[in-house]
């Protein structure tokens, strides 16, 4: 028999408020809390605490404060990734960020699924696809990435967008919803 977090991990229906959970919400909130609350020079403090609240982390990742972070440990984030103020993750299901990664101010990433049936949204029960993010990929300010999207290497996001399905690889894409607009040199 799976977990709820089991469930969760590999798309299945889950209850949301499953008190194994609730508690990882809950330890990943205060992480993210201690995270907020740093000085702009603590930068050992910070990379301590990027430590704790994500899966992995490649090396010289710089995250700018404030961050809104769902569980956190289903996140790996690689190497050279910059992550600018605003950031905000609901990452029930797992979330990939490449190496060389340009993230704007104010973008969203999300895993989450809810029903669209009233009723069965009441239930508090959800499911959550992956998002996938590959190397040397920009995402401009305002984005929001939606459950399921995978963003091929070499992308750039414009500003504003809805990405509402993946994105292949060396495209230049914006709009809501994103669409490509042209491809780039590989």
């Amino acid at each position: 028999m799976s977990t709820e977090r089991e469930k969760m991990l590999v798309g299945q229906p889950y209850h949301i408020n499953d008190p194994e959970l609730v508690e990882i919400r809950y330890q990943t909130r205060e992480l993210v809390d201690e995270f907020n609350n740093t000085g702009p020079r603590d930068k050992d403090l910070k990379e301590a605490l990027q430590r704790k609240i994500f899966g992995s982390v490649g090396d010289n990742v710089h995250i700018e404060k404030a961050i809104r972070i769902d569980y956190g440990i289903n996140t790996t984030i690689g190497s050279n990734v910059f992550i600018n103020f605003n950031f905000v993750l609901l990452d029930c299901a797992p979330v990939s960020i490449g190496n060389n990664v340009f993230i704007a101010p104010n973008v969203q990433i999300y895993t989450a699924r809810h029903p669209i049936d009233p009723i069965e949204r009441n239930k508090h029960i959800g499911s959550a696809s992956p998002v996938n993010i590959g190397n040397d990929v920009w995402i401009g300010g305002n984005c929001v990435i939606l459950p399921g999207v995978s963003i091929g290497d070499g992308c750039t996001i414009g500003a504003g967008s809805v990405v509402t399905k993946s994105i292949p690889a060396n495209s230049v894409a914006f709009g809501s919803p994103c669409a490509v607009i042209k491809a780039t040199k590989s």
